[in-house]
């Protein structure tokens, strides 16, 4: 199975934190769909421009890519984007950024909205959906590997007496069921009933999500399917919050973002960043709000940069020092296999095959922007993908990675 349909089969529709409600029709009852709310293809509004190139000094490399593959090239990546924003009309505006022992490169490419002509570039901000998912996840993954959680830890044991948690067949759920999606618990909350379509997380309360947990009932047993769950990671950042007395963004700015010197990473924005957010657009290349994911946040709150999430990568790959090595190891090493893709499941992250290489990634989306953050550890070779519409970039990064270029 190619890559990047495997990706999207073993997440299910989530991949990214995008919207998987519809209205019932008569009224105002919620349903899960299948697939992503997408309307049909097409754009109202085309808008192109030259590239914006800049290519960068990398840091001390540890790794490097092997004599199988070349580096990627700034005409390469630009021919590409010149093709996903102006030929197939996927995106206004898209950065890509690749980084290895050669240093980085960075392209933008397209506009940031109708409106305005201003090319993105490694600074500008967008939301990354469910790429948050491996912040979390990495979180985790740090409070393991110093010894203050487990794996096997129950999430019961962090949420106290408020909530109760669902169990099955006397099993409970741990903290690694969360992280590796096989919880039991569905993509989304049976009280999932938002009051602005627009914005659909902003209204779910903490007391909504309590109420679901002591009142649903798991449909499948715990730990025997992997199963996408944003209400699974959200609980997975709620829980840990909790346990380190802080909310979600203070717990990733503690533990990831002040560590690594990422200092365009943020759930809420400062004026300063929110001067360089780029405007989110719909399937059909329309303006879209923004989402606000207070509760849930584990699942898909963040607002990055190109250039701060090459240095996420930077620390995954050993290109940089990092005091996160050893839980970003951990973090990315295979808990479960998903026989159905077959594709691995780390914590948050997810492993795929492709032509001999192997592949560690994950992608994301809101209503209005998608993404995609990845790396082949053993070439030593991350890439960055942030675009300013709905419409996936998964197809962008296969091609990145798989050196299709000409297809």
């Amino acid at each position: 199975m190619p890559w990047c349909l495997a990706m999207r089969r073993v997440l299910a529709v989530g991949v990214g934190l995008a919207l998987w409600c519809v209205a019932c029709a008569g009224g105002n009852t919620m349903r899960e769909s299948g697939q992503d709310l997408q309307p049909p293809s097409g754009s109202d509004t085309q808008t192109s421009s030259e590239a914006d190139v800049g290519t960068q000094s990398g840091p001390n490399a540890q790794t490097s890519v092997g004599p199988e593959i070349e580096p990627l090239s700034e005409p390469q990546i630009r021919r590409l984007l010149e093709e996903f924003v102006d030929e197939q009309q996927q995106s206004v505006g898209v950065v890509v950024g690749v980084t290895s022992s050669s240093g980085r490169v960075v392209v933008g490419y397209g506009r940031l909205s109708a409106d305005d002509a201003t090319q993105p570039d490694g600074d500008t901000v967008f939301e990354i959906g469910s790429i948050t998912k491996v912040f979390t996840s990495t979180v985790l993954a740090e409070l393991v590997s110093r010894g203050e959680l487990g794996l096997d830890t129950p999430v019961q044991s962090l949420l106290g007496d408020e909530v109760l948690m669902p169990t099955r067949n006397g099993t409970d759920i741990t903290l690694g069921h969360l992280a590796t999606h096989s919880s039991g618990l569905p993509r989304l909350p049976d009280n999932f009933d938002p009051a602005n379509l627009a914005n659909p997380y902003a209204d779910y309360t903490v007391e909504d999500l309590n109420t679901f947990l002591s009142t649903h009932e798991l449909r499948r047993d715990i730990g025997d399917t992997v199963e996408y769950s944003n209400v699974g990671f959200g609980l997975l950042g709620h829980a840990l919050a909790l346990r380190e007395d802080a909310d979600f963004e203070t717990l990733i700015d503690q533990r990831i973002l002040e560590p690594l010197h990422m200092s365009d990473t943020a759930v809420e924005l400062t004026q300063a960043l929110r001067e360089r957010l780029a405007p989110g657009h719909d399937g059909r290349l329309r303006p879209v709000a923004n989402w606000d994911v207070p509760t849930l946040a584990g699942a898909g709150a963040l607002r990055s940069t190109v250039n701060d999430l090459l240095t996420f990568l930077e620390a995954n790959l050993g290109l940089s020092e990092s005091p996160l090595q050893q839980a970003m190891e951990l973090a990315r090493l295979p808990q479960r296999h998903d026989p159905v893709s077959g594709m691995d499941i780390g914590l948050g992250w997810v492993t795929a095959t492709e032509g001999g290489r192997q592949f560690v990634g994950h992608p994301g989306a809101t209503g209005g922007y998608a993404s995609f953050i990845g790396f082949d550890i053993e070439l030593g070779e991350g890439i960055v993908i942030l675009s300013n519409s709905h419409l996936s970039v998964d197809n962008l990064a296969y091609r990145l990675f798989t050196r299709d270029l000409d297809g």
